[in-house]
């Protein structure tokens, strides 16, 4: 165990919430959010979708199962900072290649723990997700941190996807049964367990940076095209939702989380921003048609105004807990999508059957393609 050192995270509103530092010494400046589930924290702290965030995790105590090299959803520590109520003494995995604290202090990210998340997550759900800064060490100042907490840009009219996204193309893992599928992955913020999924049904996939043109893609007559995860403001992210407008109709589309969004504002729908969010493995949702319902995992604090769709397009998933939309079709131009993670990496695996739809649809004929056009 990795000695304690005082620390602090003050939120936007003044509140101070004290305890004791792991990983780095350091200030972490963001948006102050909470995740329910049980497990997975090395998967939620190195998914790019928490770019920039303050990650408060529920479950009580964290670090039990160690870190290691296979569960990492990119290549680094994405979330900001980590705050949670227990920090386990010990590691108790056959798997784990280093403990979390370590891992953290490697990335040169802060943690806290020794706090009540119980009552940070009730202060957050009844007035809403707010910034905050969260100091270790001699960084354990509150003047200093509540500035640093109210300097922070907030997360409305952020576009982050220039700063999670991959700088070149490159290959996805190999299809273990060989290649079917050529698919084209834009990279908002990708989790390596989506390319994992799509590789499982014989996808051969390239990742591409999301600001690459539509046409580059088209180019190359992929199958399908994905449309990834991603951290910030869907509604800033004006080149995507230029390129995926350009895409539209004339390839097999699949988005998931911002992707999702990033569909929807394509065609003409708004987006808005959550009180607190949708984050955990725990989320009811039902399919409109037939009314079958999953458990779900979610990471998102924007979501899609059902209303402001067109008439044309279906919203086929709503969540039980909030009624927000968590999902859209467009037969006639072969495209859908889900604000949910259907990989479940964390999660429950419900939802990998969206994955399916995805194969189903390249798999049509041309002509019933065109047709449908």
């Amino acid at each position: 165990m990795h000695a304690a050192h005082p620390a602090l995270l003050v939120l936007e509103d003044g509140t101070r919430w004290p305890g004791h530092g792991f990983g780095a010494d350091a200030v972490a400046a963001g948006e102050v959010v909470f995740n329910t589930s049980q497990t997975g924290y090395q998967e939620i702290l190195s998914d790019p979708s928490y770019e920039g965030q303050l990650v408060t995790l529920t479950m009580p105590q964290i670090g039990n199962t160690g870190v290691n090299h296979d569960d990492l959803e990119s290549d680094r520590v994405r979330a900001a900072a980590l705050v949670c109520r227990e920090l386990s003494p010990v590691v108790s995995s056959w798997r784990a290649t280093a403990d979390l604290p370590g891992w953290l202090l490697r990335h040169g990210v802060p943690g806290i723990t020794g706090l009540d998340t119980r009552a940070l997550v009730l202060h957050l759900r009844d007035r809403g997700t707010m910034r905050g800064a969260l100091g270790c060490g001699p960084a354990a100042e509150a003047a200093g941190l509540l500035q640093a907490a109210r300097a922070c840009p907030p997360m409305t009219g952020c576009d982050l996807t220039a700063v999670v996204s991959c700088r070149e193309p490159y290959a996805g893992p190999a299809p273990p049964g060989g290649i079917r599928w050529r698919v084209t992955a834009y990279d908002f913020g990708i989790k390596r367990a989506l390319l994992r999924e799509l590789a499982a049904r014989g996808c051969a996939v390239t990742v591409v940076p999301g600001d690459t043109p539509a046409a580059a893609v088209l180019a190359q007559a992929p199958d399908g095209v994905f449309l990834s995860n991603g951290p910030g403001d869907p509604a800033a992210a004006t080149g995507a939702i230029a390129i995926v407008g350009e895409l539209l109709g004339k390839v097999p589309l699949f988005g998931v989380c911002l992707g999702h969004q990033l569909l929807a504002l394509a065609l003409g729908g708004r987006t808005g921003k959550l009180k607190f969010g949708h984050r955990g493995g725990n989320h009811p949702v039902r399919e409109v048609l037939g009314g079958r319902v999953e458990i779900s995992a979610h990471n998102h604090g924007f979501a899609v105004d059902a209303g402001s769709l067109p008439d044309h397009v279906e919203v086929t998933h709503v969540s039980l807990n909030d009624g927000c939309c968590e999902g859209l079709a467009v037969p006639g131009l072969r495209a859908f999508s889900v604000q949910y993670h259907p990989e479940s990496s964390p999660g429950p695996h419900d939802s990998g059957h969206h994955f399916d739809r995805f194969i189903e649809l390249m798999a049509r004929p041309p002509e019933v393609r065109h047709a449908e056009a």
